[in-house]
């Protein structure tokens, strides 16, 4: 995937989080504020609060959503929780709109207390410009 699409997607993600009172922590991409770190053996691309409320923000691709491993990778991230094991993650998924259906499937094929902790949101499939 292009940087630059792959930046715009980072950039959408960020203005959805921003319209649901979320602070920006860290971000890929981001110019004043630093990478994300791994969470576990993965790369998120934003990390963001509200309140007392941790989410972290994923945007992939149709062939990400095919790859075998997504899913161990999806339920870890819904489920992380470093230093307050009280306060759980939401987990922001960035899909393309065309692959929505297929990204619902994906999550409802995790236990019910994971489902809770993922929003799916649409992302556009090319750039505007």
């Amino acid at each position: 995937m292009a940087p630059r699409l792959k930046r715009e997607r980072v950039d959408y993600l960020i203005d959805h989080l921003w319209q649901h009172g979320y602070l920006t922590l860290s971000r890929k991409f981001g110019k004043y504020l630093p990478a994300p770190p791994l969470m576990g053996e993965y790369e998120v691309d934003a990390v963001a609060k509200y309140k007392k409320k941790i989410a972290l923000g994923l945007t992939v691709t149709d062939e990400e959503l095919n790859d075998h491993s997504f899913l161990s990778k999806l339920d870890f991230l819904a489920n992380y929780s470093a230093r307050f094991p009280q306060n759980r993650i939401t987990l922001f998924l960035g899909v393309p709109y065309n692959s929505l259906v297929k990204a619902s499937l994906l999550i409802s094929s995790l236990d019910e207390e994971t489902q809770k902790h993922i929003k799916i949101i649409t992302i556009p499939e090319q750039s505007s410009k």
